[in-house]
């Protein structure tokens, strides 16, 4: 039996996507024979809360705990909304900034780096020093972001030499709001400079896509593996056809997603067609940029709009089996190529079809195309969005098949679980 310790920020009763993916590696590396103990803050600031996910910490896995001092607790007497905004990673345009959202994202990306919780990493490694040393460990794992966590392994195998597997949910100085946090020269090169260094101090790298790989391989010679997110259950095609033709998007849409092409799309169509002004029902559930919502309101989609706000994990998996259509927005850009929502796999387990849209050359599409799960478009494929959603709307008012998806079961959790355990099992 091998015995971690994993290292992660996001642990329940956190919400959204960075909870889920080691919430579901603790639950199964036991079938594996090996046993995870998970490091935690014992007073996190997390932007969102779902206490369901409490529910599924597994029985007898031990969970240590030690303070966390966050500005963001400071912050927030100034201005709690957008404290928690910029938190999420909502992060507004520059034109549409208030003076203090500027002066706040200034003093995130040059003073705290590599990110607000770089103050636990000092106290993480002196309590961490007596846990490895009466503890036993293979190795020790740490998840970012925020990627604060990979310095206090980096700082822990200066002086001990543990065996280290850093998992990358998202890149680092690539991740597409880099460059909204007003870097100087100065910060830049330190983010690049720890990036560097954790890259290569680090026995093994995960990324959770194809692109990061790509661009970590060209930075470390140390071995890079990908292993995605995944799914936990399978829902399969729903039994009642939904009484309305229902687009949704489950998760949060921050304000670079924000496809107008889709949302005129929908306009056309329902000036065009009568009974898709019948049928039509546009879902949102999740935390929304109010740009976003400005732009839908815009093209005349508030009447057929249903904004349910954020939702918790058991209400968002129901969603995505109620819906019709699910849709998948990534932000344009180079940057977010490598991005694969956790929530792609959920919408390929939940038999629905899925209409993504996102930059050029996206991981998305890949796996997509591999599993028959649905269709992915760029910005700009006004008329191919267009078609496709009257082939869907035709297939809904036909009661024909919409989806087809194949080969979904190599992105199991359990079956991903397997892959990191074999890593870990090296040491």
């Amino acid at each position: 039996m091998k015995k971690v310790l994993i290292i992660t920020y996001y642990w329940p009763p956190a919400g959204g996507p960075g909870v889920q993916r080691w919430l579901n590696f603790v639950k199964y590396l036991g079938d594996f024979e090996v046993e995870p103990v998970v490091y935690v803050p014992e007073n996190p600031h997390y932007p969102i809360i779902d206490k369901s996910f409490v529910e599924e910490i597994p029985k007898g896995v031990r969970v240590i705990k030690n303070k966390i001092f966050e500005p963001y607790s400071i912050a927030g007497i100034f201005s709690r909304k957008d404290t928690e905004t910029i938190s999420s990673g909502i992060i507004k345009d520059e034109e549409e900034q208030t003076a203090l959202q500027k002066a706040m994202l200034y003093i995130r990306g040059n003073y705290f780096i590599p990110d607000a919780r770089k103050f636990w990493i000092t106290p993480s490694v002196k309590f961490l020093k007596e846990e490895i040393k009466d503890g036993n460990y293979d190795a020790i794992i740490t998840t970012g972001p925020p990627h604060s966590l990979h310095l206090i392994a980096l700082n822990l195998k200066k002086v001990m030499g543990l065996n280290w597997i850093a998992d990358f949910r998202d890149p680092w100085t690539q991740i597409g709001y880099h460059d909204k946090l007003r870097l100087n020269s100065t910060a830049r090169k330190k983010h690049e400079d720890l990036e560097k260094e954790v890259l290569n101090t680090a026995d093994q790298i995960i990324t959770t896509s194809f692109t990061t790989r790509e661009e970590f391989v060209n930075k470390t010679s140390k071995p890079v593996t990908v292993i995605t997110n995944g799914y936990d259950e399978a829902g399969g095609n729903k039994d009642v056809k939904n009484p309305k033709f229902q687009v949704a998007h489950i998760g949060s849409l921050l304000a670079g997603r924000n496809p107008e092409n889709l949302w005129k799309a929908f306009q056309d169509l329902l000036e065009e067609d009568k009974r898709f002004q019948e049928y039509f029902e546009f879902s949102l559930a999740g935390k929304v940029s109010e740009t976003v919502l400005k732009s839908i309101g815009s093209y005349g989609l508030d009447k057929f709009l249903v904004n349910e706000g954020y939702v918790d994990h058991s209400r968002a998996l129901e969603k995505q089996k109620e819906a019709s259509v699910l849709l998948l927005i990534e932000i344009d850009s180079i940057e977010t190529r490598g991005i694969i929502p956790g929530k792609l796999f959920e919408y390929m387990a939940s038999g629905n079809p899925i209409l993504a849209v996102g930059p050029e050359q996206w991981d998305v599409e890949k796996i997509i195309q591999e599993t028959n799960s649905g269709h992915c478009f760029t910005y700009q494929d006004i008329s191919g969005i267009k078609d496709h959603l009257k082939t869907l709307f035709q297939k809904y008012m036909n009661d024909e098949q919409m989806s087809a998806s194949k080969n979904i079961e190599k992105y199991h959790r359990k079956t991903l679980t397997g892959e990191l355990a074999q890593l870990i099992k090296q040491f």
